[in-house]
């Protein structure tokens, strides 16, 4: 069963890595496959062939289940047609409602579309935008899990960034179903027309927001109030951003929501209270076994406490492990550790199959499988402490390659900070936070909280260590399949021969690095950050980054999302060069996160002299026409401002925007931030033999007050790439500009249809141009428009 179950897992993977879908013709051999897996797994592993066949069947059972759903749910989309238009609404508010500095965001099921000929998914997310006040602040909409409202929104199809290693929303959004993003137009008079709509999932739902109001009422802005509520109910925004990077360098995040080990504690506590109690009483004992009904118990315990997080991966595993040892239990078969696992595993992806996209889903089952790898089934069982402390060494062993696989980086002081979190959350913090968040009284709250914020310093000083993360490139995926073989290896039992050659199956993932770009060549990155500007400049030795894009709200900018773990994927440990060309929110957005996170050695820029980043560290340089340095054969030149740029008080900040030109070997790249036509206008009369490029970042994202008729002929660029973002208010790039550049002959490229845009100029050779969405396409993204980028691209380019 173990290895069937493996192999419909296989087929559910599989389906999730393609391009396109299969059609749903494909379907009818579903039972077939199924009808021959249970006639021929009688013949067990004694016959190869028979085996290979069934296994084969379970894979094609496992590939075309998850096609089936996957059609299903994407049948139910949004037609482009009615993007951005007013749509009216009624539905009900799906989950908790998540308040920000600005606006309140909330899932909503959508149970009848009022406006004619609209077609609208049954699930979406909305953001509800607050109002302004007199005296400053925002008074935000108030709205609750439950309430049924009739809205008036204007939606989108689901669109994210997409960047080499970067987190994909849009597969996010497909596992929970939400096949829309909008805005509420509140200006259309939203109506509230029930309080408490009809559905298990809506009380239940309101009924989680009703405990975290009470838990914030209770502890209000504590410091570790947000844990307490992640832990109690499973609110984990709660938790703000700055502890969210103490428990991930510390290596116990996996602690700070409701986890797998947190339901199966207390539905162990659950058990033996049941089981004590039950056995006290004589008729109950005759009525019904002990052991059984402290069975049903705990698994109504764990099935409660799970549902309060929100039925997330980890405890979807847990209450599914849990319900078949339950069975078990009732039905007096002990079943075997492997087959209880391997049935949960079975149950999530059949419910889920896009769970194999969420990296809890590969670490809390790969944990559970590596605990009983090395504690089920021995011969002795040895002192419970050292059995406890083999396992910490296992599972901080097992875990190194899929988190540097994933991403790229691991605690090193994991171990010890787990030694001390995980008896303190799962044994002391928990049970009172449950307790408090029930009980009319706020006690045990405040010993939870106060518990918490202690163990939150010895983390804090933990994380604090110079060398506390390994932090290195994305290996390759061969080298991580070696490692978890040489992880198997070296937590074979006590007695195998050579278990230390398992230690070198690591060496390849920790040693081969990417391939840095040879001498005299260029290798130039515009990562999609939405509507705003990252490029990040690499040659032999030396890399730069070029602005680092907007802010996204609190806690989240284009720097902790995407520029941090592209340089640190892509192996860069340090930036030679920061430029910040100049004092836009779209620019300077994600700066702050990148100096906190990678070391720089010089900023460049043109920001104001009071500005804060200024005081982050690095050496500080002024942005100034001709300034010129040579890194391994690639030259980079400085084009505007003028030194004059400094002191005009009437400058408008485009205007002072630095403009960077990088000429290798094969040719040469011309970024010129967001200058505008006076801009323009200075650098055609002062050096307009330096405008000529090959590729040209178009100036302020293809706005019409920049790229003027003169200016394009000048840079007459063979590639022109537009970083906007999806349906971004400005409507950026200008008609007008694109205009202009297709009359040159220019291939154009956008951040927002194509993702990040990868360039390669090697001596002697064409312009290599690869888009990542060309690269990762899988079915769900949206189609693009340009097609393939090789009939754009002529040889010779």
């Amino acid at each position: 069963m173990v290895a069937h179950i493996t192999a419909f897992a296989a087929g559910v993977w599989l389906l999730q890595q393609q391009a396109r879908l299969p059609p749903l013709d494909w379907g009818w051999l579903l039972p077939p496959a199924l009808l021959l897996a249970a006639l021929l797994r009688g013949g067990g592993w004694r016959s190869a062939p028979r085996s290979a066949v069934t296994l084969a069947c379970a894979a094609a059972a496992g590939f075309l289940w998850a096609a089936a759903w996957a059609h299903w749910r994407l049948a139910d989309h949004l037609l482009p047609e009615w993007e951005s238009r007013d749509i009216v609404v009624t539905g009900v508010v799906a989950g908790l409602p998540q308040p920000y500095d600005r606006s309140v965001r909330f899932e909503f099921d959508v149970e009848q579309v009022q406006t004619p000929g609209a077609r609208v998914p049954g699930r979406i997310v909305l953001s509800w935008w607050g109002r302004g006040l007199p005296g400053g602040g925002m008074q935000l909409p108030e709205v609750h899990a439950g309430e049924r409202w009739q809205l008036t929104v204007r939606l989108k199809r689901p669109h994210g960034l997409a960047n080499p290693h970067g987190f994909d929303y849009e597969a996010w959004l497909l596992e929970r179903g939400i096949r829309a993003t909008g805005y509420v137009r509140p200006k259309s008079q939203p109506r509230r027309l029930d309080a408490a709509a009809a559905g298990f999932t809506y009380r239940v739902e309101a009924l989680r927001e009703r405990l975290r109001g009470r838990i914030r009422a209770a502890l209000g802005d504590a410091p570790a109030a947000g844990v307490i509520a992640a832990l109690a109910m499973g609110d984990q925004r709660a938790i703000p951003p700055e502890q969210w990077q103490t428990f991930t360098r510390t290596g116990v995040n996996h602690l700070m929501s409701i986890s797998g080990l947190h339901v199966t504690m207390l539905s162990g506590l659950a058990f033996a209270l049941a089981n004590l109690l039950w056995r006290r009483s004589a008729r109950l004992t005759l009525a019904l076994p002990a052991v059984k009904a402290a069975s049903v118990i705990g698994f109504a315990v764990a099935l409660v406490y799970a549902l309060l997080a929100g039925f997330a991966v980890p405890a979807q595993r847990t209450v599914f492990m849990l319900a078949v040892v339950a069975a078990a239990l009732w039905s007096g078969r002990i079943t075997a550790a492997g087959p209880v696992l391997a049935l949960a595993l079975f149950a999530v992806l059949v419910m889920d199959p896009w769970a194999v996209h969420a990296p809890g889903f590969w670490l809390s089952f790969g944990a559970v499988a590596v605990i009983m790898w090395v504690s089920v089934d021995r011969l002795r069982q040895p002192h419970w402490l050292l059995t406890w402390g083999r396992v910490q060494w296992a599972v901080t062993l097992a875990l190194i390659p899929p988190l540097l696989a994933m991403f790229q980086q691991v605690s090193l002081v994991s171990p010890l900070a787990n030694a001390l979190a995980i008896p303190l959350v799962s044994f002391v913090v928990v049970p009172p936070a449950l307790a408090g968040m029930l009980l009319p009284v706020d006690a045990p709250l405040h010993f939870a909280q106060w518990v918490m914020a202690g163990c939150l310093l010895a983390l804090e000083w933990l994380g604090q260590w110079p060398e506390a993360a390994w932090q290195q490139h994305a290996p390759p995926a061969w080298t991580v399949i070696a490692a978890l073989a040489g992880t198997v290896w070296l937590l074979l039992p006590r007695g195998f021969p050579s278990r230390w050659i398992g230690a070198l199956a690591f060496l390849p993932m920790l040693l081969i690095a990417p391939a840095p770009p040879s001498e005299g060549a260029l290798r130039l990155t515009v990562l999609d950050v939405g509507q705003g500007l990252a490029v990040v400049a690499q040659t032999r030795n030396h890399a730069l980054l070029f602005d680092a894009g907007p802010a996204f709200g609190p806690g989240a900018d284009s720097g902790s999302r995407v520029i941090v773990p592209f340089l640190r994927a892509a192996g860069v440990r340090r930036l030679d060069m920061l430029v910040i060309s100049h004092d836009d929110a779209d620019h300077t957005g994600g700066a702050l996160s990148v100096l906190q996170a990678v070391p720089v050695d010089v900023l460049l820029t043109s920001l104001p002299d009071l500005d804060p980043l200024l005081l982050m560290g690095p050496e500080e340089r002024r942005c100034v026409a001709g300034q010129a340095w040579d890194w391994d054969g690639v030259v980079f030149e400085m084009l505007h401002p003028d030194a004059t740029a400094r002191g005009a008080e009437k400058l408008k900040d485009n205007e002072r925007s630095c403009v960077l030109k990088i000429t290798a070997a094969a040719g040469s790249v011309l970024i010129p931030a967001d200058i505008e036509r006076r801009g323009e206008e200075k650098l055609l009369s002062t050096m307009p033999e330096k405008l000529k490029a090959e590729v040209l970042v178009a100036p302020h994202q293809g706005s019409r007050t920049s790229s003027s008729q003169a200016f394009v002929e000048a840079v007459a660029p063979r590639l022109v790439i537009f970083p906007v973002g999806y349906r971004n208010p400005f409507r950026h790039p200008h008609p007008e500009v694109v205009a202009r550049y297709a009359a040159l002959g220019s291939v154009m490229l956008r951040t927002d249809e194509g993702g990040a845009i990868s360039l390669e100029l090697q001596p002697g050779e064409p312009l290599s141009v690869a888009r990542h969405r060309d690269r990762h396409l899988r079915y769900w993204q949206a189609p693009r428009t340009g097609g393939a980028l090789e009939p754009l691209f002529p040889a010779a380019l």
